[in-house]
């Protein structure tokens, strides 16, 4: 039978994740890690989070997660995951899940399920082919799993392919072509640098251009806190960001983006941002840096001029009511 979350499924709940959400190559959660990403998360509700039992044991996990202030979130309910054991029932103890995922976001008034990357419960993953390097979101459904097929069969349509891909940093350095581009760009007046508030302004403005609810908040809240950045700028007014410059414990460097704002496209910017970037995280000795973008993005072409490979490939998904 399913029924709704209580507490004293937490062992059970991950024992099942590191028995069966690591075919996927999702990481295996300790107590700690599962009352991080779930039960702290603001955005947790017991009534999008179920349990599936057969003779009192805990045999499926699903959750899901809503927020008007999320993306989408006044239509869409977010599924983060449905964890079901390997047997002859999963299918349809799967269906079953998530049907009652879905009638939970029903009664909430939305009117879509959702699988993408702005879920705000992030699901960490190891790399492929690294000694456990890992990447803390999950930016969709992979490829490469059962709940992908599952999830075609269920009437659920592919809205983007997203690509997470993989840089040594031992292995980085700037090319002469890029340290060229960013002379030109200095000779046009622009800089790129570190963020200094003594020298730059605009950064709040800079981002709101961007309609990126994330950036909108974090990008200022960084700066204005002190953590690193790297800044394009125009006569000192910001016009295009890429960071934070974190190196993260387990030696991956985190940030946020990267973004020029569309009056002072077409200098070169992005591409020097981001490998300014790279050069910065190698200079707080982070180890690696791992990413996602839609396959199609163009700037999918940086990140292969930096180095970086492709790991694994994601699906976002949406079913409406």
């Amino acid at each position: 039978m399913i029924k709704a979350w209580d507490n004293q499924y937490i062992h059970d709940v991950i024992s099942l994740w590191n028995k069966e959400a690591l075919k996927d190559g999702y990481k295996e959660l300790t107590e700690a890690d599962f009352r991080h990403i779930f039960l702290s998360s603001s955005y947790f509700k017991k009534e999008t989070t179920f349990v599936w039992l057969e003779s009192d044991e805990v045999k499926g996990f699903a959750c899901g997660c809503t927020g008007d202030d999320l993306p989408l979130g006044d239509i869409a309910g977010y599924i983060t995951c449905i964890v079901v054991s390997s047997d002859n029932k999963k299918d349809e103890n799967s269906r079953l899940m998530l049907q009652a995922l879905e009638f939970s976001f029903q009664q909430l008034g939305k009117k879509q399920a959702d699988i993408l990357f702005f879920n705000p419960m992030l699901l960490p993953w190891y790399i492929p082919d690294t000694p456990k390097h890992e990447h803390n979101n999950a930016p969709g459904v992979p490829l490469d799993s059962e709940l992908y097929s599952f999830l075609l069969s269920c009437g659920y349509k592919v809205r983007s392919i997203q690509c997470a891909m993989y840089l040594n940093l031992s292995f980085f350095s700037i090319p002469d072509d890029i340290k060229a581009k960013e002379n030109k760009a200095a000779a046009e007046g622009y800089r790129v640098e570190m963020f200094d508030p003594a020298k730059h302004s605009g950064v709040k403005e800079m981002v709101a251009i961007f309609n990126n609810p994330l950036w909108k908040k974090q990008i200022p809240d960084y700066t204005a806190s002190g953590v690193p950045m790297v800044i394009a700028a125009y006569k000192g007014k910001a016009v295009g960001f890429a960071g934070p410059v974190i190196r993260q414990d387990n030696g991956r460097a985190y940030f946020a983006g990267i973004g020029v704002h569309p009056e002072h496209e077409g200098h070169g910017l992005g591409s020097i941002l981001f490998f300014r970037l790279c050069e910065a995280f190698r200079s707080i000795d982070a180890v690696y840096m791992s990413l996602f973008t839609g396959s199609t993005n163009p700037a999918i072409r940086i990140y292969e001029k930096a180095g970086f490979q492709p790991a694994k490939q994601f699906a976002v998904m949406r079913r409406e009511f």
